[in-house]
């Protein structure tokens, strides 16, 4: 079901046939995101993304939006901190419509001098509505101190200043030196035909040429140690953040650390939802989440409250951390939280979007596909003790950062509360 091709470039083609889909998703992904960029390039992997889709020696901005909506599909893209990914959703019969579409904007966008500057104020406008967003702006603040004093502790989308400051030029040169055919994958899955895929594709993009100006920014582990920051703004709840080093994307020891998660905060039975809303009603959302990188990773904690709740809800969550260390979880807190991953996992795998972005993320982090079966078996070994080890290893108390956002004066909070 799963077809790998590489171009004589290095450029992969990968797809994943299924039959009974109505719908292909096809994406064009560059293994090169935000943590690769320099400290004055910074968020122009993101503007480039929002540049591609402003015309073409073929097609004007408009038309491209009309094209799409003639097919009946979505057309979109995104950037992360490892990639940026270029994609579509369409029915099956429109592939090489789409596929052409796709690989036009991706090869031969023009970069028009107005489009840049209408599109700089957009992204401006995108920055300052982060910002005014508390929910998002705690958890940029939380991964800037984390990972402080390196790409991955930079937002995404850049700052005011540098947006600025991006020239046409810089831009034009920055795509043409970090789209290497080495760090693309065009990915695709749905009712596809291989064969008629990289047809579609291999005269165009076989052309790109390799630069000698690869990824940089890779090699880092957060080395943090206990940390409190406190942001004082007017809002009516008091917001939470807290996490400490997790583990890479392809670390063996990944299936446990997922189930550790679910069980803290992964969902309505989680420890954290059950203390902190259920039983004491102190916060209306309160979660645990991972973010795993190449080579390195954060567990993080997130929860709103009153201020004067604040640090009740922060000692549960540190005791729920020091409990799953130093007490073992039950076996049907295991065995929920398994099948929760799993199901949940099996669920997506409906969609071909979804298949789509699992094609591309295994050859990213892992080079290779990785059968769904490997992926069960391997939450279905966790046993309890890997359970207990993994939490052992990551909540050492050592390397727990705090933001805190809200009404903070009063709090008390130093890092001395951060211990395990």
């Amino acid at each position: 079901m799963i077809t790998s091709t590489v171009l004589d470039n290095g450029l992969r083609v990968i797809t994943e046939h299924v039959e009974h889909m109505h719908t292909v998703s096809i994406g064009i992904w560059v293994a090169n995101g935000s943590r690769h960029e320099t400290p004055e390039y910074n968020g122009v992997a993101h503007f480039i993304e929002h540049l591609l889709f402003k015309g073409t020696e073929r097609r004007s901005a408009r038309q491209v939006s009309l094209e799409i909506d003639s097919m009946g599909g979505i057309l979109n893209a995104f950037t992360g901190h490892e990639y940026v990914c270029y994609y579509a959703k369409v029915l099956a019969k429109f592939l090489p419509r789409v596929t052409d579409l796709l690989s036009d904007i991706f090869l031969y966008s023009t970069f028009p001098a107005d489009e840049i500057e209408r599109e700089r104020k957009v992204i401006l406008q995108e920055i300052k509505m982060r910002d005014d967003s508390p929910e998002e702006a705690i958890h940029d603040r939380f991964h800037q101190s984390f990972w402080n004093g390196h790409a991955l502790g930079n937002p995404i989308v850049g700052t005011e200043a540098i947006i600025n400051g991006l020239s046409r030029e810089a831009i034009v040169q920055y795509k043409q030196s970090r789209y290497r055919p080495q760090d693309i994958i065009i990915s695709a899955a749905g009712n596809v035909n291989h064969e008629v895929l990289v047809g579609l594709v291999k005269a165009e993009f076989s052309a790109i040429s390799s630069s000698a100006w690869g990824p940089s920014g890779l090699g880092f582990t957060p080395q943090v140690g206990r940390r409190v920051n406190q942001c004082e703004r007017d809002l009516e709840q008091t917001l939470i953040c807290m996490g400490t080093r997790a583990l890479q994307q392809d670390h063996p020891d990944r299936y446990a650390m997922h189930i550790l998660t679910t069980i803290l905060g992964g969902g309505m039975s989680s420890r954290l939802f059950q203390e902190v809303r259920e039983k004491k009603g102190l916060a209306y959302s309160v979660y645990a989440y991972v973010i795993s990188h190449a080579d390195s990773g954060a567990l993080v904690v997130y929860s709103g409250t009153e201020q004067k709740h604040c640090r009740e809800v922060l000692d549960i969550a540190l005791a729920e951390m020091k409990r799953m260390k130093n007490e073992p979880v039950t076996q049907a807190e295991l065995d929920s939280a398994r099948e929760q991953i799993k199901g949940n996992l099996l669920m997506s795998l409906e969609s071909s979007d979804s298949l789509m972005t699992r094609l591309a993320k295994n050859v990213i982090y892992l080079g290779r596909h990785q059968p769904i079966e490997n992926i069960l078996a391997g939450f279905d070994a966790v046993r309890i003790t890997d359970v207990m080890d993994i939490a052992g290893r990551l909540f050492d108390g050592e390397c727990l950062n705090l933001e805190v956002m809200g009404k903070t004066g009063g709090l008390g909070l130093t890092s001395d509360i951060l211990s395990l």
